[in-house]
């Protein structure tokens, strides 16, 4: 498939909270293209992850992040959530696995939740502070949308879904992805908070027909009106 016939792609993090924020902002002002996008998932493989990634001929482009970094994210997040009226209560990550929200993800798109998973797993992650590596956390996610408990919390431990996630990691290095959130469609490129106005506006001035996908519903709110413009790169790895 060129890149021009595949569909727009909408990459985000269960990490990110500039992920978080971009989902929010898309899903509440433009749910038309929300529900339209192809929602792909990044995140830092682990060890298994990493071996299946490069068998299929593909590099994770992650950079560690520096402590000023880190401390001017955790200042501008607060910035703009009070913008929105949001109050972030920030998480604790302890060793990490972060095959374990994503594959669950994984395995509620195929279930026709993928949508929905991921609006709880921010709201659990960034609006309550909880573990989403915590299987017990990804359970209680998955109870919430009406789905297996159990099966999402294992989906980590499925070779199965293993390969699907590796697969999708190689979609990260195909489409040149190098942070979230990251926008996509035919070769042109989006990326950051607040490069969404300009996805926003592009994808209303593209052409290109839009699609329902199930677990995010869409409404008759159209392409044209135009979210925030934060005047912030708003994106990191």
């Amino acid at each position: 498939m060129t890149a021009s016939a595949k569909p727009a792609r909408f990459y985000f993090s269960l990490r990110s909270p500039y992920s978080w924020l971009a989902h929010r902002d898309l899903t509440q002002r433009e749910p038309k293209l929300a529900a339209a996008l192809e929602w792909r998932p990044f995140f830092e493989p682990d060890r298994i992850s990493s071996r299946l990634l490069a068998e299929l001929g593909g590099t994770f482009p992650y950079t560690p992040m520096s402590r000023a970094k880190h401390l001017y994210i955790l200042q501008d997040i607060g910035r703009i959530s009070a913008q929105r009226g949001l109050r972030v209560t920030w998480p604790v990550d302890r060793d990490p696995v972060w095959e374990v929200p994503h594959l669950a993800y994984l395995v509620a798109r195929r279930k026709g939740r993928g949508g929905e998973f991921v609006a709880e797993a921010y709201r659990a992650r960034w609006e309550e502070g909880h573990d989403i590596c915590d299987r017990a956390v990804v359970g209680e996610i998955a109870t919430r949308i009406g789905l297996e408990a159990r099966e999402l919390a294992a989906a980590c431990d499925d070779p199965v879904m293993r390969r699907e996630g590796a697969g999708c990691l190689m979609e990260v290095c195909e489409d040149g992805v190098f942070g979230v959130p990251f926008f996509v469609q035919g070769r042109r490129r989006f990326w950051g908070l607040d490069r969404l106005p300009d996805f926003v506006a592009h994808m209303s001035g593209s052409g290109v027909p839009l699609r329902s996908v199930p677990g995010l519903p869409a409404s008759a709110v159209g392409l044209g009106s135009r979210a925030v413009d934060d005047g912030h790169a708003g994106g990191c790895g």
